[in-house]
């Protein structure tokens, strides 16, 4: 053996051994950060989360007409006061809709005619908790009433554990007016693809930048297809977007 070969050996011994016992210590530490992260962290964090969001296993599905008619699937929540849920809809570009009445439902019949715009026209009344929506919002599309995107909202008995109302909804898009499949009365006509509409609402409010957080709840509709009250089709992908406006 040449001469310092056998020191040579050692020392190269010696320095795997500190590479060894690097990798067992960073390893370690890995695994220990996995395991707090995965197994204390984050199950925290989703109980810490769950605390202020509502749990929507018991709501209704489906709201209902007057008749007692199925109506449109709901399919968006709200967290917040009614103050904030009005300032961030019209931030968002949304007005609030007109209450039916004579007068009212006589002029959006005028401007349908007549193709004038009327933003604030009055949407027709459905029921949940056993009263129609407490607000509805609409965002017309061209110049004719005949054609809007709208939402009706329900305030929730239970608020949120940390005490903000919940508001839960049916969005939609009328993409015509004509005679109810099921009474023969004059009403809007929905397009099927609701998820669109939920979509479309999400992505006005988010852009708002007045959300605190959203998410969607998945699997909230079991049945992902049915016929509304006025016999209009309608199909989802059976999730609830929820929004959580942020305190101002």
């Amino acid at each position: 053996m040449p001469v310092g070969a056998d020191g040579s050996e050692r020392k190269n011994d010696r320095v795997r051994t500190r590479r060894a016992h690097r990798f067992v210590v960073v390893l370690s530490v890995f695994l220990a950060f996995y395991i707090a992260i995965a197994y204390w962290l984050i199950p925290f964090g989703w109980h810490e989360y769950s605390k202020d969001h509502p749990a929507f296993t018991d709501n209704p599905r489906l709201t209902a007409t007057a008749d007692g008619h199925p109506g449109d699937p709901l399919n968006v929540s709200l967290m917040g006061d009614e103050a904030a849920v009005e300032a961030i809809m019209a931030k968002a570009g949304w007005v609030r809709a007109l209450n039916l009445g004579v007068f009212n439902d006589l002029a959006i019949a005028a401007d349908s005619v007549l193709d004038r715009s009327d933003p604030n026209a009055p949407v027709s009344s459905l029921y949940l908790f056993g009263r129609r929506q407490d607000m509805a919002f609409e965002k017309p599309v061209g110049h004719s009433p005949r054609r809007r995107n709208h939402v009706r909202l329900w305030r929730q008995d239970k608020p949120a554990n940390n005490g903000d109302p919940v508001w839960i909804g049916a969005a939609s898009y009328d993409d015509a007016v004509g005679l109810s499949h099921t009474t023969g009365e004059i009403t809007h006509h929905i397009a099927p693809d609701i998820d669109t509409e939920r979509d479309r609402l999400a992505a006005d409010l988010e852009a708002t930048g007045d959300l605190a957080d959203n998410y969607l709840v998945p699997d909230f509709h079991t049945v992902l297809e049915g016929r509304n009250g006025g016999g209009d089709r309608w199909v989802t992908d059976g999730a609830l977007w929820v929004g959580v406006i942020a305190a101002q």
